[in-house]
């Protein structure tokens, strides 16, 4: 099968977007599927997100675009984000009549709610249900909107959505991701060690974290617009910049927990990362990790975050090591998505 996915987010960009189409592509690929993927980079004229100077948006694709489409000469199209290149070519299959699914990555009301300037609160809400007409709107002619869990459905169910959904979870690579508890890239750190990982942004809620009491250290790991501030803001934290491959996983293994501050995540796959290391999750009981942290061995929730991350650091037992990453490598791998994947295509 000739796949074509067309995403605003895609190298090299880094977040969760791009980590999961590049693992699903591979795995579809090694399944004997010819997968082409279209980004920003394929575009010349580009503009830079106000803020966020790594992420380029395209700029008048249609053209382009529509002339990429038809060379590709897809048997099935999807279309990942609503952005510039995600519009073009959701009007492009519509015009022509060509099925095409897509996935609701980000909370797009409430992200854009919290760049609200506090002079213009009092329009948060006005700008939250445009936002939600937005994206109601953009995924109305899809034929399959795949969601990340069952709480991020219903809340889009919720919202007015009426086009079929389907499940499309993520994964960890286990060769990668596991524990090792000899493993401690920190031996100068007090403990226990709280850890972070992300973009370092406002949609993250990371001062929730940097900000919540805590007896040892906190280690950041990430990049993003705020960084240098936060740095000069909290002296005491440990940032560490940004990690991948078995550096990153070193990070997790060397922690005692790790602390997901984010509301407005659709899944974070940096929890299933820290769990498949080893080490519990502490978090908001928001969608993302209502869906991940289903059992007191895996970590707490709570709307106290730091609440959560006392209870979740008491259960960091080394007993329940082992437990938390065969329970990852049961439920979550990438070639489980990209089966889930290919069921919706080969239904349509």
């Amino acid at each position: 099968m000739k796949i074509l996915i067309i995403s605003d987010a895609w190298h090299p960009q880094t977040n969760g977007v791009v980590k999961t189409y590049e693992n699903l592509s591979h795995e579809l690929t090694d399944m004997g599927h010819d997968v082409a993927i279209i980004g920003p980079e394929d575009f010349q004229q580009k503009i830079s997100l106000p803020g966020y100077s790594e992420i380029k948006l395209v700029v008048f694709p249609n053209r382009r675009l529509a002339k990429s489409i038809r060379a590709h000469h897809a048997d099935h199209i999807h279309i990942a984000v609503e952005g510039p290149l995600g519009r073009a070519a959701r009007a492009f299959c519509h015009r022509h009549n060509i099925p095409f699914s897509t996935c609701y990555h980000t909370q797009f009301a409430a992200y854009i709610g919290q760049r609200v300037p506090r002079a213009l609160s009092f329009t948060k809400n006005l700008v939250e249900r445009i936002s939600w007409m937005y994206v109601r709107r953009f995924h109305r002619h899809s034929f399959c909107v795949f969601v990340a869990g069952k709480k991020l459905e219903q809340t889009l169910r919720d919202n007015g959505f009426s086009p079929p959904f389907a499940p499309l979870t993520r994964g960890v690579d286990p060769s990668i991701f596991y524990p090792d508890q000899t493993t401690d890239i920190f031996p100068d750190l007090p403990r226990p060690i709280a850890l972070y990982v992300g973009r370092i942004s406002v949609e993250k809620n990371i001062e929730e974290f940097l900000s919540m009491p805590w007896t040892g250290s906190k280690v950041i790991v990430g990049h993003g617009p705020l960084k240098k501030s936060l740095e000069k803001k909290y002296p005491n934290v440990h940032f560490a910049g940004k990690q991948s491959g078995k550096d990153l996983a070193d990070h997790y293994r060397s922690a005692d927990l790790f602390v997901f501050p984010s509301l407005t995540d659709t899944f974070g796959i940096v929890l299933i990362e820290a769990l498949a290391c080893g080490i519990p999750v502490a978090a908001h009981s928001v969608i993302g990790p209502i869906d991940i942290v289903t059992d007191p061995y895996l970590g707490a929730l709570d709307n106290d975050l730091s609440k959560a991350a006392e209870t979740a650091l008491a259960h960091n037992d080394e007993k329940y090591t082992q437990k938390r990453f065969d329970y990852i490598k049961q439920h979550y791998s990438w070639r489980k998505a990209a089966e889930q994947f290919l069921s919706v295509t080969h239904s349509k």
